[in-house]
């Protein structure tokens, strides 16, 4: 009967592990990869050859491309296993017309600011009266009957 509860005991312990299970988001390794690329010599091509696609692309003047990595881990017990970040990476390129790079910004965890947010609140400033008010309405009307049949079918 003790050898049977040893083995089973034995068994839970061996299955449990002390290293923490952590989750990537996004590309991993990022504040090491985008050290291999060059500005005016790496190109479109290079840049998905080596991070892949972008998070996130954006077109304005020259292209913008956002590559974010992310990595968290469930904090200690104590902490009721709230997530804790490890790693935080968020790289901007941006590259010109020609497809070259012409620069490129890395933002860590340690580098990010923590937003203040105002607590005014803005009233509504408009009155029964008012240009706004019957602009509103009108469009309502609109967009409740947009063939302005319901005012037919009443009177029939």
């Amino acid at each position: 009967m003790f050898k049977i509860f040893l083995i089973i005991i034995f068994f839970f312990i061996s299955n449990c592990t002390l290293n923490k299970v952590v989750k990537n988001h996004g590309v991993n390794f990022l504040d090491k990869k985008q050290k291999k690329l060059v500005l005016s010599v790496s190109n479109k091509n290079d840049i998905i050859q080596l991070l892949g696609p972008p998070s996130t692309k954006s077109t304005f003047d020259n292209d913008v491309w956002i590559y974010i990595e992310r990595k968290t881990t469930k904090s200690s017990l104590l902490k009721l296993g709230k997530k804790k970040i490890l790693t935080n990476n968020v790289l901007i390129l941006e590259i010109d017309t020609r497809g070259l790079l012409t620069s490129k910004k890395l933002y860590d965890i340690n580098k990010m600011e923590k937003l203040k947010f105002s607590e005014s609140k803005t009233e509504i400033q408009y009155s029964k009266s008012s240009f706004v008010y019957d602009f509103m309405s009108s469009l309502r009307q609109k967009i409740n009957d947009p063939l302005r049949k319901r005012k037919s079918r009443r009177n029939d």
